[in-house]
């Protein structure tokens, strides 16, 4: 294997737009799906003296694919036996698997892998109803509920190709920004680069109130997973300066793979897009109007209750220390301050998928009655 895809920590990044989509494109074509009777499966660990472990180890190596094994004695040291043939099982399965066996607790975390097993069995046995597997690269990578009101399968690469085949036809500046592939979520992020149109009021908002209105662009990013950590999501963003620094621009259109959501539907999520900038654009120049006396407090409860963790919301609130004391802002500046939590995480080398999710979270402060965190006095986290 010329890259290890197989493995549970696999992560590629992409700067062009053809790799990104043959990359997925053979992604799926090494992937499957199958129902099968939650009952009917069965958990076994990797372990020394074990059977199935053994016979596991021994079926890959017989295929020249030992790495797999050793790869999975890493991570998640377990089996699923499907009918009569056993399968290593990737990290991000377990979510779905705790979800289908309807088990949770963190006890769970600390039990050997010989007990886990035992108690998923017992309880994806009383469990009942279907389940369905996601087969990727020699592993098990999901255990979705396979009822018909559970999760729908949306193909990664018929949505991305719909997106580029959207952008291609309604916006005619569109530049690929790059992308991601992990085995938990797949991400790819695109500049539309002359948008004007939709940009005018917004930059003639931020000329009014003294703010600069130079090098910005429209962005979207498009992120899915078959793994459930997201829906097909799009993320209308922009970018501000030459390091194009992306701030997220509001809610995101969600599709989650439920009720037996399908590509049809997502083409209408497309064409809602232009409305959607409208609406987050307009959102945007609202904050512009409402000033908070005391933003270092401000920012600092913004964060607390968006969920951004202790140690980014210091660092972003003594950067504003340091550049303008505790001297009244707009929301709208706080909320610029509180997107650089991006920037700092993609510098510690954070996941493409806990980046995707910080976006969503500091969109949220958007939507914030900011004047609810504005007080004076000592800020106690």
């Amino acid at each position: 294997m010329s890259e290890r895809v197989f493995a549970d920590e696999f992560y590629k990044g992409f700067f062009r737009e053809g790799d990104f989509l043959a990359f997925i494109e053979e992604r799926e074509e090494n992937s499957d799906w199958e129902k099968v009777k939650s009952s009917e499966l069965r958990f076994y660990p990797i372990a020394d003296g074990h059977r199935a472990s053994s016979m596991l180890e021994e079926k890959l190596r017989e295929k020249g694919k030992e790495c797999v094994f050793k790869d999975t004695m890493e991570h998640t040291r377990l089996i699923l036996k499907v009918r009569d043939e056993l399968y290593p099982i990737r990290s991000c399965a377990i979510k779905t698997i705790l979800e289908r066996a309807r088990v949770s607790g963190n006890a769970l975390n600390k039990v050997q892998k010989t007990e886990l097993a035992q108690i998923l069995n017992y309880c994806m046995k009383v469990a009942g109803g279907d389940a369905l597997l996601r087969f990727c690269e020699d592993k098990i990578s999901a255990v979705h509920g396979g009822d018909a009101s559970d999760y729908a399968v949306l193909k990664t690469p018929e949505l991305f190709r719909r997106t580029v085949e959207y952008l291609q036809d309604n916006f005619s500046g569109y530049t690929f920004a790059g992308a991601s592939y992990d085995h938990s979520i797949v991400t790819a992020v695109w500049s539309l680069d002359n948008e004007e149109a939709l940009l005018k009021e917004y930059k003639e908002s931020l000329q009014t109130h003294g703010l600069p209105c130079d090098e910005i662009q429209l962005g979207l990013r498009l992120t899915t997973s078959d793994t459930g950590q997201s829906g097909a999501n799009l993320y209308p963003m922009i970018f501000f300066g030459s390091e194009l620094r992306n701030i997220p621009l509001g809610s995101p259109l969600k599709l989650h793979h439920k009720n037996k959501a399908d590509l049809a539907r997502f083409d209408e999520q497309l064409n809602l897009l232009y409305a959607q900038y409208s609406k987050a654009l307009g959102n945007m120049q609202s904050m512009m109007d409402v000033y908070v006396l005391h933003p270092i407090n401000a920012m600092l409860g913004v964060m607390k209750r968006i969920g951004i963790p202790k140690k980014y919301a210091t660092l972003i609130a003594e950067d504003y220390r340091l550049k303008r004391g505790d001297t009244a802002c707009s929301a709208y500046e706080a909320y610029l301050q509180i997107s650089e939590v991006i920037y700092l995480m993609q510098c510690d080398g954070a996941e493409g998928s806990k980046i995707v999710m910080m976006e969503e979270n500091i969109a949220r402060a958007v939507h914030l009655r900011w004047k609810d965190y504005d007080f004076a006095g000592e800020y106690h986290w």
